[in-house]
């Protein structure tokens, strides 16, 4: 849908929704009538416990922005405010610091500002590509793709409603009174990103759906056509990295750390790094500044980066992780990532991923609880293996695994094997697992996944399940917690694992046919037609086999 019909179709829906706006013989915008405009200014700062301050500042940034009192306007607007207050909030984090002595809490007060930190970044974005739709250009610098423009903005609205969460889960087995104190500057930075979410998907106010004419797809600017060239090299050797990480010395560096801070930041062209066949004991952070970081090792086995972080140790989840990138356009390659904490340690991530259009091909994560965490944003995984025991492949991104193997190991006595845990908090968030074309290798009782949050969201397409894939499938998170609000389901698997009669009944759960299957492929979850193609990893768009 272009600007012009967006602009032709949009007071029809907003007359819906908020009454006689507009007048009915007219495909433009009229000026609105006080009352009219208020309302639906209203709306978006629904539930704001500063509801009135909300409302003027909204209206504040409408008229800055002299794009006239319409619906988009709004939107834009309270975006603006979603950001301007989480800018707030993370510049008030460190005030915070010292009243926590305790190291979890100072952790996760470290944490919070990071992850605060994520929500301005694509809250900036957002904004950017909300002026793209007016004709200021976008993130990628495509000023006329609207439908990309609309599927980027539900995916980094996804994203900051996300961070706030784990921001707070940061403080589990703390005083809550640290808790409480981050949560009431960070309440309305939600609660505004959520109203926004919810204008956007009621509205229809900008076209989600990626187009389906081949013609017309694009790749972001970071990810080039150099990308194809170094994913079909055989041997890595045989390729031309920006540079090598050796521990032999044969390299310019001998810690993949070091290679990532020369790196450059905000890159607009891929930077490859190559890592020799190793055992690298590191924790390595890609930060959101390290932008087009290619990985690129010997292969699984080969290459490996492994840590032993853990919740006991003190940590935040969040901070456990081995490997966490966050920097966009990500790409890993013939890689094995592992976190050695064992079972009894609890959480231990061996990857953790923040990075949009993030790709890893041919790769292994490896741990026990909590192995891979796909935080955020929208991630695919190509020839992967994926081991552990309970909710080891969690998080609130847009992910999807294809061709990939998963892997069971044996857990802690009493425990129950779960594979997912998705954390999808509102209806409206873009986010949820897809695991497809793939093998669930099961060694013990094993269960598909539970559901981490209200809106759970997983399903499992043309994959294999073993024989100790348990009958009903799915378990409960505790209760009857999520069961009529969960979205879990699964179509064409095959394997002694797969039994349709014996599958949990939960009004969450379904079934598919194959027209709901389609929305959870490569081209229509995740966009993937867009972006996938430069980075040289091959992919299935569809339903085929």
């Amino acid at each position: 849908m272009g600007i012009t019909k967006f602009l032709t179709a949009f007071p029809l829906l907003v007359m819906l929704m908020f009454g006689n706006t507009f007048s009915s013989e007219t495909t433009i915008f009229k000026p609105y009538k006080d009352e009219n405009f208020g309302s639906l200014v209203a709306k978006a700062c629904q539930f704001i416990d500063a509801h009135e301050a909300c409302v003027s500042n909204i209206r504040t940034h409408i008229k800055e922005s002299g794009h006239g009192f319409n619906p988009h306007s709004v939107l834009s607007a309270a975006v603006k405010e979603a950001h301007d207050k989480a800018k707030l909030a993370m510049e008030g984090i460190p005030t915070v610091t010292t009243l926590s002595f305790r190291s979890r809490e100072q952790i996760a007060i470290e944490d919070c500002k990071e992850l605060v930190g994520f929500s301005v970044t694509e809250l900036a974005w957002s904004m950017l590509e909300m002026n793209q739709l007016h004709g200021g250009g976008g993130i990628d610098g495509d000023s006329h793709d609207a439908a990309a423009a609309g599927g980027n903005l539900k995916t980094w609205l996804s994203a900051a409603m996300s961070n706030q969460d784990t921001c707070l889960e940061g403080f589990e087995g703390t005083e809550k009174k640290y808790e409480e104190l981050i949560k009431g500057s960070l309440r309305q930075v939600t609660q505004l990103v959520s109203n926004v979410l919810e204008m956007y998907t009621q509205l229809n106010a900008l076209p989600f759906k990626a187009s389906r004419n081949e013609s017309s797809i694009t790749s972001p600017e970071w990810l080039t056509e150099r990308d194809e060239s170094l994913m079909k090299h055989v041997n890595p050797s045989a390729m031309l990295p920006d540079v090598v990480v050796a521990q032999d010395g044969k390299g310019k560096y001998r810690t993949i750390n070091e290679a990532i801070n020369e790196a450059p930041n905000h890159s607009t062209k891929r930077y490859v790094i190559y890592v020799k066949k190793g055992l690298y004991r590191e924790n390595i952070d890609l930060k959101k500044k390290k932008t087009n970081i290619m990985l690129v090792g010997d292969g699984i086995g080969q290459t490996i980066i492994t840590g032993d972080r853990n919740f006991l140790q003190g940590l935040t989840t969040f901070r456990t992780a081995t490997v966490a990138v966050s920097g966009r356009g990500f790409i890993a390659r013939d890689i094995t990532f592992r976190n050695t904490a064992g079972p009894h340690n609890r959480q231990a991530v061996a990857l953790r991923v923040d990075s949009d259009q993030s790709a890893f091909y041919r790769c292994s994560m490896e741990g026990y609880q909590d192995t891979l965490y796909a935080h955020s944003l929208r991630q695919f995984y190509k020839e992967c293996e994926i081991h552990g025991t309970i909710d080891f492949i969690f998080g609130n991104g847009a992910a999807v695994l294809q061709n990939c193997k998963i892997y069971t190991r044996v857990p802690l006595p009493l425990q129950k094997v779960t594979i997912t845990a998705q954390g999808r908090k509102s209806p409206h968030q873009t986010t949820g697992f897809v695991i497809q074309n793939s093998y669930v290798l099961a060694t013990q009782p094993t269960y598909l996944g539970r559901p981490w949050k209200l809106y759970s969201r997983t399903v499992y397409m043309n994959t294999y399940m073993s024989q100790l894939v348990q009958p009903r499938g799915w378990l409960e998170w505790f209760g009857n917690f999520a069961l009529d609000t969960l979205w879990y389901g699964e179509y064409n698997n095959m394997g002694p694992g797969w039994r349709v009669s014996g599958r949990v009944k939960w009004p969450g759960y379904h079934i598919m046919d194959k027209r709901t299957a389609l929305s959870f492929t490569v081209g229509s979850f995740i966009d993937g037609r867009r972006w996938l193609p430069a980075t040289g990893v091959t992919f299935t768009a569809g339903l085929a086999n």
